[in-house]
C-alpha cells in the first residue's frame, strides 16, 4: 500500500481538540484539507503525523507546543502609542489586528491591554503552550500531473 511521503501532496480530514477536549477546528462537513508534505505550511507535528499513512487510515496523535504553535514569548508582546494606530480603529481589549513586520510579513496580534496612550500588542499565537490532539484521516495522495 502506497505510504504518504515528504514532497506528497495529500488530502485529510481532520479534527483538532484541545485537552480540556475543546474542539478548535475540523474539516468534516466541508472540504478535506490539501497541502504538500514538507512544505511547512502546517504545524508540524500534523506534518509528521500524516507521513506514513496510507490512504483510508485514520489515527490519533497530541502534539506537543514545541511541534504545534511553540511556547508564550515575552519578547512577542510589545507596546505601542495609540496615536500610531490608523485612525479608523478605536482599540479595544481582545480586539485583533494585523500589521506588518519589518520582514514584511503580516502578524495577526491582539490586544491585551489599554493604559492611557499606551496599547499592548500580543502577536503570540492563541495556540502557543497547547498540546493538541488532531484525529486525522488521509483521504489520498494527490497524483503529480506530468
Amino acid at each position: 500500500m502506497t505510504q504518504a511521503k515528504i514532497g506528497d501532496t495529500v488530502k485529510v480530514h481532520y479534527k483538532g481538540k484541545l485537552d480540556t477536549g475543546v474542539l478548535f477546528d475540523s474539516s468534516v462537513g466541508s472540504d478535506p484539507l490539501q497541502f504538500e508534505l514538507g512544505s511547512g505550511n502546517l504545524i508540524l507535528g500534523f506534518e509528521e503525523a500524516v507521513v506514513g499513512m496510507s490512504p483510508g487510515e485514520s489515527k490519533t496523535v497530541q502534539i506537543p507546543p514545541e511541534k504545534a504553535y511553540g511556547r508564550y514569548r515575552e519578547e512577542q508582546v510589545f507596546k505601542m502609542d495609540k496615536k500610531d494606530l490608523p485612525e479608523e480603529i478605536t482599540p479595544a481589549e481582545g480586539m485583533t489586528l494585523e500589521v506588518c513586520a519589518s520582514n514584511g510579513v503580516v502578524v495577526p496580534v491582539e490586544i491585551t491591554e489599554i493604559e492611557g496612550d499606551t496599547v499592548t500588542l500580543d502577536a503570540n499565537h492563541p495556540l502557543c503552550e497547547q498540546t493538541l490532539t488532531f484525529e486525522i484521516m488521509l483521504l489520498e495522495i494527490v497524483k503529480k500531473s506530468d
